[in-house]
């Protein structure tokens, strides 16, 4: 399986050993993951945003506030992941929170005001698009139902491509579940993260350039009942990440003439 041999070679390259490639990988998620929810903030920005707190110039701050929300659930995800944390309802809900704590919202709904940036569960219907989600008094019981059956996954014998399509499957199932009033997509994809870093493995991203091939891959699956077309989505995805740093990395080492470096005046 080509990704297998990828990840083989990533690791034997000893790429993620690179003194700041961590960090600046993690920047990388968070940059994409927020383009895809409607940033306009550049990959550079985003770097200078996290690294250095200068919010760039001519851009809404919540655009920021919604990069900087997004990288403080990255690392409380990884490090949970890192722990061996069990997953749980309440884990996810505080992922949710932290993705929205300077960009929510309350919502006036039936049964009270829903404040979005408490990570609490929706008291309301809604739809993105062509698809309708569960009806939010399911919410709760299907979101309780996945987190049991990943972590029976979880803790059984995986092989590494049986933990990543759970990573993937995951992804999916919760989005498609989407337990929050706001964001659904950048929890499900740190879920992903999570179960990918609890394996660690190398962390998948969901290239904002591929928004519309992201979204029909999550339309199809639904409507086909077919969860091999978003597992083969993001087998896609995760592959071109890993040729991409492993070719970055090769280029790096790469013999050239004279010292490899030209002084440029």
């Amino acid at each position: 399986m080509e990704i297998l041999n990828l990840i083989e070679k990533y690791n034997d390259l000893g790429i993620a050993d690179v003194i700041d490639h961590d960090r600046f990988n993690l920047i990388s998620i968070d940059h994409h993951s927020t383009r895809i929810e409607g940033s306009t903030l550049t990959e550079v920005e985003a770097q200078v945003l996290i690294n250095e707190g200068r919010t760039p110039n001519g851009k809404p701050l919540e655009e920021s506030l919604m990069v900087t929300d997004h990288h403080a659930a990255l690392l409380f995800t990884i490090a949970n992941a890192k722990e061996k944390k069990t997953l749980s309802v309440t884990l996810l809900q505080n992922i949710n929170a932290l993705v929205m704590k300077n960009t929510g919202k309350a919502y006036n709904t039936m049964l009270g005001t829903i404040d979005s940036s408490t990570g609490a569960f929706r008291k309301g219907n809604v739809s993105t698009g062509i698809s309708y989600f569960p009806n939010f008094d399911k919410v709760e019981r299907l979101t309780t139902e996945l987190v049991k059956k990943l972590n029976e996954s979880i803790n059984s014998p995986l092989s590494v491509s049986e933990q990543l399509n759970l990573s993937f499957d995951a992804h999916f199932n919760l989005v498609s579940i989407h337990p929050y009033y706001d964001g659904n997509g950048r929890t499900s994809r740190l879920l992903m993260n999570y179960i990918q870093a609890y394996f660690n493995l190398p962390l998948a991203i969901v290239r904002s350039e591929n928004k519309a091939a992201y979204i029909q891959a999550l339309i199809d699956t639904r409507e086909q009942e077919n969860i091999k077309i978003f597992r083969e989505f993001m087998a896609g995805e995760y592959a071109f990440l890993l040729n991409q740093e492993i070719g970055k990395f090769e280029e790096m080492k790469k013999p050239s003439k004279g010292s490899g470096f030209t002084f440029l005046f």
